[in-house]
């Protein structure tokens, strides 16, 4: 099919990048954005504006909580086809508690699980979750929707389709299909090292858009590699489902013998017993972990078989200081407080899975590798943005003398993908501030409107931008660009406006008390609104000295590349 390996590669990385550059740029930005997911909850809810806390006291605040908690009607609705006969009015029977929190997270949240009674699987649950403000014990507000970690953070890896893991699977294909992308980069660039350094903007748009995708693919290689591939290792026992599959007969017994050896029940008694003072355990677990020199918080608190004989209390140090998401796990008895078992140190395999897990997800205390990861992810994106270009760039003027449409659908494609998905996302933000403390009756829940309202925009930029592609067909500048990037603009500068005006934390406020989760958002949304406006500005020039589609193909045409250089990139 080609003549040798070379171009073999670009035809791979060309057509795999086309095909999928829109899910790998939902990757990589919302990836980005995930880096400071609770920073961007705390912006969205105000009421949630504190300082992160340690994890309370469990005797006093947290079970009385616990005990009150139900499953979600939303996990309720889903569990009724999993069922046979109708479901209970009350869930009784509880197999866990637990709590969650990070070091940069104030609010705290809760989930309880419950046995469902008609399960067609014995191990299917029903669960309920809270959100609790640390400080006094009240609960917040369940239909508020936390835009950074239960938005932005799972539409990076899942697309935010759920059925059958879908937007996982696709995500995965992607991430594989980038990895392939990467290696036929590196086989194509015969000067790799001299792209580092090259950028010519006052060049042509195709001659600029390649440099920039050369040097945004050279200087980040290694991390869009590692991000990649650490991505597909999370997610493997998805992927390759060995132990619900071919080792599911063996997953009982296997669950069984661990019991043994652990001393951790796997089954309930059957018989009822008293949960003992779990504060004492967390200050056993505590000075157990200063006596080793690792003094810190409990990040993770669990109680499994909640009421019954065989109930134990699992306590986890916070991740802050290390790789791993959270570790030194103790196992205590929850009826007498009796320690059961102290995690061992891990094995070798173990050690390097929670490293690049724990690497790739960043819960650790590095501000400035959470910046680092933000820009890798942002270099991602003008990465696959000026491919897109280039693309484009390549073979308008040939589609438009073939009276081809190619050209113009990928145009509105980069268009939808790039500023249509920065209009969506600051859409929402605008959304957030906008809509009321209290919806009137019969509406959807706050946190499902904003979510409809995100989608809906992003399908009103991609229309805007196959309505507005029409010049492209004619070798010329589609406005859709400048048009979008204006509203990336407005939209940037009305998200913090607003968020002045309902909230009253306004810039000079936040600033001056040193609160950066808002703070810094606010700042962020400034520098989006100021690089929005000089890129329209600039495009806006462009059209103005375009030269229209009917003149001499060859005086309005820029230098053509050299062969080899338009043979490697497709």
């Amino acid at each position: 099919m080609f003549h040798n390996v070379r171009l073999t590669m670009a035809w791979l990385h060309t057509w795999f990048g086309l095909v999928l550059g829109l899910v790998l740029m939902v990757a990589f930005f919302f990836g980005s954005l995930s880096v400071f997911d609770r920073e961007i909850d705390r912006w969205a809810l105000p009421q949630t504006r504190f300082e992160p806390q340690p994890m309370p006291s469990f005797d006093r605040l947290l079970r009385p909580v616990f005990e009150t908690m139900q499953p979600a009607p939303e996990a309720l609705a889903q569990a009724r086809s999993r069922v046979d006969g109708p479901l209970p009015e009350r869930f009784d029977t509880v197999r866990s508690w637990s709590a969650y929190t990070t070091h940069r997270d104030p609010v705290l949240s809760l989930y309880a699980g419950f046995e469902l009674p008609g399960a067609r699987d014995p191990d299917e649950a029903v669960w309920g979750t809270r959100t609790l403000d640390p400080r006094n014990g009240r609960p917040l507000p369940d239909d508020r929707l936390k835009i950074g970690s239960r938005f932005f953070y799972p539409l990076h890896y899942s697309l935010n389709l759920h059925w059958q893991d879908l937007g996982t699977w696709i995500v995965g294909f992607a991430a594989l299909v980038m990895l392939v992308a990467l290696v036929s980069g590196v086989v194509m660039h015969r000067k790799f090292f001299r792209e580092f350094f090259t950028f010519r903007p006052a060049k042509s748009t195709q001659r600029s858009a390649l440099d920039l995708h050369n040097l945004t693919g050279v200087v980040a290689l290694p991390f869009h590699f590692f991000f990649a591939f650490t991505g597909l290792v999370i997610f493997a026992g998805l992927y390759f489902p060995v132990t619900h599959t071919q080792l599911h007969p063996l997953h009982e017994l296997h669950e069984k013998l661990e019991a043994g050896e652990t001393g951790l029940p796997h089954e309930r008694a059957g018989r009822a017993a008293p949960l003992a003072s779990v504060d004492a355990m967390v200050a056993r677990a505590q000075a157990r972990w200063a006596a080793r020199g690792m003094a810190g918080e409990v990040g993770f608190l669990s109680i499994q078989h909640v009421g019954d004989a065989n109930s134990y209390v699992s306590i986890y140090r916070a991740g802050t200081d290390r790789i791993a998401l959270t570790g030194q796990g103790l196992h205590f008895k929850a009826s007498t407080g009796e320690l059961l078992r102290e995690d061992p140190p891990s094995t070798a395999v173990a050690r390097v899975n929670e490293f690049l897990t724990g690497l790739h997800l960043q819960h650790f205390r590095h501000w400035l590798l959470r910046w680092l990861y933000v820009l890798g992810g942002l270099a991602g994106c003008v990465c696959i943005a000026t491919g897109f270009i280039f693309f484009v760039e390549k073979r308008k003027r040939q589609h438009a003398r073939r009276g081809a449409a190619g050209a113009r659908v990928v145009d509105a494609l980069a268009v939808s993908t790039v500023t249509g998905m920065l209009v969506a996302t600051l859409g929402l933000l605008v959304v957030n501030r906008l809509l009321p403390e209290t919806l009137p009756a019969g509406w959807p829940p706050r946190g499902e409107l904003e979510q409809r309202s995100f989608w809906a925009l992003w399908l009103l930029a991609a229309l805007h931008a196959a309505w507005r592609s029409a010049p492209t067909a004619q070798a010329r500048l589609a406005p859709a660009w400048r048009e979008q990037c204006w509203a990336v603009a407005a939209l940037a500068l009305a998200a913090v406006a607003l968020n002045a005006i309902t909230t009253g934390d306004h810039l000079a406020r936040t600033l001056a008390a040193g609160y950066w989760p808002v703070a810094g958002l606010d700042l962020c949304l400034l520098a989006s609104a100021a690089l929005a406006t000089l890129a329209a500005r600039r495009l806006a020039r462009h059209e103005r000295a375009a030269v229209p589609a009917s003149s001499a193909d060859h005086a309005a045409a820029p230098r053509a590349l050299p062969l080899h250089e338009g043979a490697r990139h497709g």
